[in-house]
């Protein structure tokens, strides 16, 4: 027996559209990570490649192993390195640019009467002070973190629980300032968990999975024990939270649904929510909840309605509390108001947070400036006289209840793959460029974002020149854009190729341009004729499309490493390839990114069938090689590192596929870009 209310056949407009919400509705959690290779490559991968036997081999010649001949010229320039040489030895996690905010709600709090706030991006949930702005981490999960929750019982302070996709996915109950892990509760909910909440008492946690039966789960989180679990809805559910003062009563909403359920005697019964009780309503997809006085309900609609229900019946409906959907609902029992957040244009009356009196009758609304009107919230929380907010595009921010004003907590790239990675040659800087369009400079001293440059097209790769002076940035759509550092001023742009650009690079002497495309072409540009850009000579003969490329410090020579898992050097600029294995041998590179060659063989892992090395970085000093990869790990390597399956630390935080990594000038520290996780990493080397 169907009823009515869920039977599938409902045409979408009923449940209302959102085209955020579609999206959403779509995702599908399973885990990227050891699933394939970001990159299509083709070929067979370096460490199960035959070497080739030279002839003096073939007929047993054997040379002694100390040579009078006079010694290899070093394989990378020493740059600007003036100090005596030292390896790094380790990596920490230092700072985390990001915020999942996309497809996330309900994710971000204050802790400790407000002086830290918590959050999460990637596989990482950070603790970030406010009076310092310096964060901490809790890294033990293996995937991505989907949700996020915080004990409010003060027997429980400070008590945090994380869930995460993956085939077998885990909650995590941890301290968020010891990060100490108090209960892992492993799941039955397939894919992953989409959103957890403690009770009234804090001695029970609630959780809805993203798998289709969309299983509600009751646990004693203490004793890692279920207590017991249910199929929700037929349909993804988004949230599930206790009332209150509640350890027995909850509610859960999703898409047309919302359900009233009483835990009793450890079975989970339920009371659908009644709407006829009111003339011309209709069920709603609906997306956030919060609680009244006198068992009042309140649910944000994807409509921007609130239904305001009395027990499970609906008792009135507040119209257009938001032009688009209620994302976010959040209220506090010490004075019984209600934030709500969610996607609307800013305009005098009207904004994406709006507080509310106890009954949703009356409201404030406020603008939130970041120099761009935010229009989209996921995320709502209050503190002492200020609203913590999280954005659809990454940002967190806190405006001040009295006098509305905003201060920008984090920035991150919104959705989109982040490949595009270059520091600066002698400063604290560095450049992301993603495939959201835009490029960010950040400082890595003070960790914020020092601009941002919106281009309009997704971009794919960023290099600096070696004075400092400019920033090449390459485009999916074949262009090329060189800007000046200081003004963010376009110098020159040039669209010779119709297909993505995978790499740049200035030549030590800044005098050319490379530029490497998925189409296995690599360019040549004069720049001392200025912005123009003409092209004075390419490369031939290349297999496969460009992934990274390195000029000689003398500038007369380009490596290329292309996706046939070939690496190949050529001449400047007359792009003849270099065949001479002798001559190749004694180059000195200015910069080493290649994940090919027998230098770095040993960064190939026994486990690469499926996946791969997507990017490596030699530091300015040349005794080591950071590398990033399909599996979600950085690793540091001693340089060169040429015996097959080389020891190595590794390091966890991102989620599948790191696709770029650079040392910082002064190699104080390892910057990492995600994939799929919009996430830039900074690590301290020790």
């Amino acid at each position: 027996m169907i009823d009515s209310e869920e039977s599938d056949d409902d045409t979408e407009e009923d449940g209302g559209y959102d085209s955020d919400v579609a999206r959403e509705k779509s995702i599908d959690y399973t885990t990227k990570i050891y699933a394939v290779s970001i990159r299509d490559m083709t070929g067979i991968k370096p460490h199960q490649q035959q070497k080739e036997v030279s002839a003096e081999e073939r007929q047993g010649i054997v040379k002694p192993p100390v040579s009078r001949a006079a010694p290899q010229p070093d394989k990378l320039q020493k740059n600007n390195v003036t100090k005596k040489k030292k390896l790094v030895e380790d990596l920490v996690l230092d700072h985390v640019f990001g915020y999942r905010g996309f497809d996330c709600r309900n994710n971000l709090h204050y802790l400790n009467d407000g002086t830290d706030i918590i959050f999460h991006t990637a596989a990482a949930a950070m603790v970030q002070s406010l009076t310092t702005g310096t964060q901490s981490f809790y890294l033990e999960h293996t995937d991505d973190i989907l949700c996020l929750t915080v004990n409010q019982h003060p027997k429980y302070k400070n008590v945090i629980a994380t869930g995460q996709i993956g085939t077998t996915p885990s909650i995590h109950v941890w301290d968020a300032m010891s990060k100490q892990t108090l209960s892992i509760l492993r799941c039955s909910h397939a894919k992953g968990i989409g959103y957890v909440n403690f009770s009234a008492t804090g001695k029970l946690l609630l959780s809805v999975g993203v798998e289709p039966e969309h299983t509600i789960t009751v646990w004693r989180w203490q004793e890692g024990a279920k207590v017991t679990s249910k199929g929700g809805h037929a349909d993804r559910i988004f949230v599930v939270e206790f009332r209150p003062d509640s350890d027995s009563q909850f509610v859960s909403v999703g898409i047309k649904h919302i359900k009233f359920w009483t835990l009793a005697g450890g079975s989970l019964m339920y009371k659908k929510g009644v709407v006829g009780s009111v003339d011309e309503a209709r069920m709603q997809t609906m997306l956030s909840v919060a609680f009244g006085a006198n068992n009042l309900t309140f649910t944000g609609a994807i409509n921007g309605d609130v239904f305001v229900w009395r027990d499970h019946f609906l008792l009135r409906v507040v119209a257009k509390a938001h032009t688009g959907p209620v994302f976010t609902m959040y209220t506090t029992l010490r004075d019984g108001l209600i934030v709500t957040g969610g996607k609307e244009r800013p305009t005098k009356e009207g904004g994406a947070v709006k507080l509310w009196d106890q009954e949703m009758k009356r409201c404030r609304a406020f603008q939130l400036e970041t120099g761009q009107s935010v229009e989209c919230v996921r995320s709502v929380c209050r503190g002492k006289g200020k609203i913590l907010v999280g954005t659809k595009d990454g940002e967190i921010i806190e405006v001040g209840e009295k006098n509305a004003a905003s201060n920008i907590l984090i920035n991150g790239h919104t959705q989109g793959e982040i490949w595009g990675l270059a520091t600066h040659p002698s400063k604290d800087m560095f450049i992301s460029a993603s495939d959201d369009g835009t490029i960010r400079i950040w400082d890595l001293a003070d960790k914020k974002l020092l601009n941002k440059v919106s281009l309009g097209h997704p971009a794919k790769c960023a290099s600096y020149s070696p004075d400092g002076e400019m920033v090449c940035i390459g485009m999916r759509n074949g262009e090329f854009i060189v800007l000046l550092v200081n003004s963010l001023k376009v110098w020159g742009k040039k669209r010779d190729r119709s297909a993505a650009i995978q790499d740049v690079r200035f030549s030590p002497d800044n005098r050319l341009l490379a530029v490497g495309s998925v189409e296995s072409t690599v360019d040549f540009y004069d720049l001392t004729l200025g912005p123009s850009l003409n092209r004075i000579g390419y490369c031939k003969d290349i297999p496969s499309f460009i992934i990274q490329m390195d000029f000689s410090a003398d500038s007369k020579y380009i490596e290329v490493s292309t996706g046939a898992y070939k690496r190949q050097v050529h001449e400047v600029p007359t792009g003849k390839m270099l065949t001479e294995q002798n001559i190749i041998d004694k180059i000195t590179w200015a910069t080493w990114t290649s994940i090919l060659g027998d230098e770095v063989l040993g960064i190939w892992p026994r486990n690469a069938d499926k996946a791969d090395v997507n990017c490596a970085c030699v530091s300015h000093t040349g005794l080591n090689v950071a590398t990033g990869d399909d599996f979600g790990l950085v690793k540091l390597f001693d340089f060169p590192c040429t015996e097959k399956f080389a020891k190595h630390k590794r390091y966890f935080g991102h989620s599948a596929h790191v696709t770029n990594i650079r040392f910082s000038y002064d190699d104080k520290y390892v910057i990492s870009t995600g994939g799929d996780d919009c996430s830039v990493f900074v690590w301290k080397c020790l």
